[in-house]
């Protein structure tokens, strides 16, 4: 992939040899900023577990004390009282069985995130296929199928952002933007890291974080010690 000037002038002020404290990290990050635009900082986490074994998966949520800096449209399907009480706590669009062909046919997607009660999987279930591939299928590890769903709604708008193991073993988080401060950045991705040590599975051996990489959307990736977190 090739990179213009802006990226090679930000990549030298990066030891790419080098394990960063995170402290440090932080600082750079907001150096490492190249675009025009506010930056999305994502947090790369390898992990030493192997997902292809169901006792050995991670995934879960957690609230990140600052949020993502990203305003996150939430859809909610429930029926009845529930319906009243997401559109109280904030969802974007509530509804039920309706929306099926809205989604399925129209390819309708303006929202981020993806809350159910129980009792709507079945009717959810339907959009398996379209809603698998994107993420957004809800997933009661995730805290979004549940009968809460006021609760379900604030956290997700508070900052809440689920994590789960890619094919390579690896976490991939936002936690935060280039224009937060260097105190919010770093409670954010301890936040993150301290979910992923409670999330470790028992039948990980060895050591658990194998890398921990944090970057701009655009710019190059910060090595972080672990050791920290360990």
């Amino acid at each position: 992939m090739k990179h213009g000037k802006k990226y090679a002038e930000v990549a030298k002020l990066v030891d790419r040899m080098k394990r960063y404290e995170v402290a440090e990290a932080i600082a750079l990050i907001k150096k490492t900023s190249t675009a025009k635009f506010d930056e999305t900082v994502e947090a790369h986490v390898r992990l030493g577990v192997d997902g292809k074994h169901a006792d050995q998966q991670v995934r879960g949520a957690v609230v990140l004390p600052h949020g993502t800096g990203k305003q996150v449209r939430v859809l909610v399907f429930a029926k009845g009282d529930k319906l009243s009480e997401a559109e109280a706590a904030g969802a974007d669009h509530v509804g039920g069985e309706e929306l099926i062909p809205k989604i399925q046919n129209d390819g309708w997607f303006e929202f981020d995130v993806v809350v159910a009660t129980p009792d709507m999987m079945g009717v959810v279930g339907r959009l398996g296929r379209v809603l698998g591939p994107k993420g957004l299928m809800p997933n009661p590890k995730a805290g979004t199928v549940t009968m809460d769903v006021a609760k379900a709604v604030e956290d997700i708008k508070a900052g809440k952002i689920e994590y789960r193991l890619d094919k390579t073993n690896i976490i991939h988080c936002p936690i935060g933007r280039n224009s937060f401060t260097e105190e919010q950045l770093t409670e954010n991705l301890d936040t993150l890291m301290d979910a992923l040590v409670k999330a470790k599975p028992a039948a990980a051996k060895g050591q658990y974080f194998k890398s921990v990489t944090i970057a701009n959307t655009m710019g190059p990736g910060i090595k972080v010690s672990p050791l920290k977190y360990a």
